[in-house]
């Protein structure tokens, strides 16, 4: 009971640090939505991309301070639809899905769609899932970020392919859309106890990061978020792989089952003849009791 005391802030204002985060957040969507709107897309996805850092922040924050609320859940989730769900839809419908019509529309609005579903569904999920390593689905933050990624990443592609960018956001938007519902895993970054890493090889792993961050941020952010879109899948077929394997190797040879032979019909009771009675005991005849020998009287011969 005193550890659960311990763990509350003392000071009720504390509450409102990790909500100020998520108001950050839904500010930089909103000026996003503004800057797309006058045809500054590059300030968009940047704005896009603040947004999820800030969204970020505001759990750690809770967590840090034990300020964490069923208040501070709600608002986050409002606030991550609108920034990474009508600010990128918007931001990639305005940028390149305008020219394809209806088509761009309706792709542009599933998008957003299925980030409010991913979210309803995170929400209704978070009290219930037992492990933390992993999301159901992509997140919608992941999601937006690699649409932000994607317009970014467009300067460094020859002039020549506005056709092929336009079709290739509609297929990512797409797919990026259908993601967000699936229930592929995708790694949450929360629970570092199965990573056997030392301390050099990541203090070295950072150096590259950031060195790749410093010759081409935008390249290297758009390789990142590919590389986590695909990482989902790539971990259904890992998991299936090594489930078949491991079905296969301990499966034990069959053993021949014996043919079983088939029992003779059974005769009806009206056909079974009556066993003949036992024939009695018949006891041993006497023996004729012998009669005297009679002497030959007189006149009669002796044989």
């Amino acid at each position: 009971m005193a550890e659960k005391e311990a763990k509350k802030p003392v000071n009720k204002m504390v509450y409102i640090l990790p909500n100020l985060f998520t108001l950050g957040s839904m500010f930089s969507a909103f000026y996003g939505l503004i800057l797309a709107h006058s045809g500054n897309f590059n300030g968009c996805a940047i704005a896009i991309l603040i947004s999820a850092l800030l969204d970020g922040m505001d759990g750690k924050v809770a967590r840090l301070t034990h300020s964490a609320s069923d208040f501070g859940v709600q608002m986050d989730s409002l606030a991550d639809a609108i920034a990474f769900g009508a600010a990128p839809a918007y931001m990639v419908y305005f940028w390149q899905l305008q020219s394809l019509g209806n088509l761009g529309l309706a792709v542009a609005f599933l998008f957003m769609a299925c980030g409010a579903l991913r979210l309803a569904r995170f929400n209704v999920m978070a009290g219930t899932s037992a492990s933390k390593k992993y999301f159901t689905g992509l997140p919608i933050p992941a999601a937006a970020c690699a649409l932000a990624c994607l317009v970014l990443f467009q300067q460094y592609l020859p002039a020549g392919v506005n056709t092929i960018i336009t079709w290739f956001s509609l297929f990512l938007t797409l797919v990026l859309g259908l993601l967000m519902v699936s229930r592929i895993p995708y790694f949450a970054f929360k629970e570092f106890g199965d990573l056997k890493v030392k301390t050099f090889n990541l203090l070295v792993a950072a150096a590259v990061i950031f060195a790749l961050v410093i010759v081409s941020p935008r390249i290297f952010g758009f390789s990142i978020f590919i590389a986590y879109l695909v990482s989902g899948p790539a971990i259904v077929l890992y998991r299936r792989k090594k489930a078949a394997a491991s079905s296969g190797g301990s499966a034990a040879p069959a053993k021949a089952v014996p043919r079983p032979v088939p029992a003779a019909p059974a005769v009806p009771a009206a056909e079974v003849e009556p066993a003949a009675p036992e024939a009695a005991a018949t006891p041993p005849k006497k023996a004729a009791p012998k009669r005297a020998a009679r002497k030959p009287g007189n006149g009669e011969q002796a044989d």
